[in-house]
């Protein structure tokens, strides 16, 4: 049997893969051109940086959900808009789990981060790097 593919990309949608950021939406956290791992899932919670499709258009940008269940997708970078996700078609198609700014690298753990108080997350820094 084989695995499903991530369309055009030649990876099994199992398989965490890498992508190249274009552009400063994501600055300065996730600056232009750096490199980014995604684990492929279909979950999230409030904080998590994720790669998401809304509308047949993909996105890497921060989740966040309110205490009223509100849900967007935020830059990091405030110049660039919010996407609010209410009555629009969305999903998640992976979470961000490194990046990699010329050769140094972060990991991001959101493990068990803010999941019992439902409060949004902050990713942690695993490998103690800037």
């Amino acid at each position: 049997m084989t695995e499903p593919m991530l369309e055009g990309t030649g990876c099994a949608m199992q398989e965490p893969f890498a992508l190249q950021v274009l552009g400063p939406d994501m600055e300065p956290e996730f600056p232009d051109k750096c490199i980014v791992i995604i684990e492929p899932t279909e979950f999230c919670r409030s904080g998590m940086f994720v790669f998401a499709e809304v509308e047949g258009v993909r996105w890497f940008r921060q989740y966040r959900r309110d205490a009223d269940g509100r849900e967007w997708l935020l830059a990091v970078n405030g110049d660039f808009p919010e996407i609010e996700l209410t009555r629009l078609e969305w999903k998640v198609l992976g979470v961000i789990i490194q990046r990699n700014i010329r050769r140094k690298i972060k990991h991001y753990d959101y493990a068990d981060a803010g999941a019992a108080s439902g409060r949004p997350i902050d990713a942690i820094d695993i490998t103690g790097g800037a």
